[in-house]
């Protein structure tokens, strides 16, 4: 793929994943050309709304929110104002690609498969956030995603996301393990796709340094206490 399509394969591959979240707590979004948004969820973390074309418009972009409510979109090529909308910056990032490989294997990565075991993860990687339940059993039954846990000597010490669609591999949610490790196991899992995502700040280096090159800003907004 070229550095266009490879942006464009990174946007459609994390709404689809955003969608999957949202789907399995009783909210699925609706897909156009254009957007792709789920306005009724209240998720920490995923948007309402994330822009699938730079042509996509501000109205597009926030219709079907309550103007009074808390929500929040996905900018995906930073191109939008939506400041006339009530909604303020919360973070700029870049879309990010690892050029396909062969991986390797890493006896210390495991997928998780059980619900209990979901739960022990989500509170590894939630660190004493309030978050509970965000993550539902029902994604362990999708084939396009894989929540990985590393294990040393039998204890959870790090994971990540894969969620493969429109070929390549998103990479999200990364935590304790050390991104270039996470990556590794992604490859491995999913040889011979390019890996994709969006970091920013030390994130961003920790993915420069893993071979990762950029492929273009978003933005995200948010209105009340959207956080994505």
């Amino acid at each position: 793929m070229g550095a266009e399509a490879l942006l464009h394969a990174a946007v459609i591959n994390n709404a689809r994943w955003c969608d999957a979240v949202c789907r399995s707590h009783g909210h699925p979004g609706e897909f156009t050309d254009r957007m792709w948004a789920s306005t009724r969820h209240c998720l920490p973390f995923y948007p309402n709304a994330i822009t699938l074309s730079p042509d996509a418009t501000a109205v597009e972009a926030t219709a079907g929110q309550d103007p009074s409510g808390p929500c929040s979109v996905k900018d995906s090529f930073a191109r939008l104002d939506l400041a006339p909308e009530g909604l303020t910056p919360l973070f700029d990032a870049e879309w990010i690609v690892l050029p396909a490989s062969a991986g390797g294997e890493d006896p210390s990565w495991d997928a998780v498969t059980d619900p209990g075991e979901l739960a022990r993860w989500e509170a590894v990687w939630a660190d004493g956030a309030d978050v509970t339940g965000l993550f539902r059993p029902e994604l362990l039954a999708d084939p396009r995603c894989a929540i990985l846990a590393c294990r040393r000597d039998g204890t959870l010490i790090g994971g990540a996301i894969a969620y493969t669609a429109d070929g390549v591999t998103g990479i999200s949610n990364v935590f304790k393990s050390g991104f270039a490790d996470a990556v590794r196991a992604v490859a491995a899992l999913r040889p011979g796709l390019p890996v994709v995502g969006y970091e920013r700040g030390e994130d961003l280096a920790a993915a420069r340094q893993a071979g990762f090159r950029v492929l273009g800003p978003l933005r995200v907004w948010a209105r009340g206490s959207a956080v994505p």
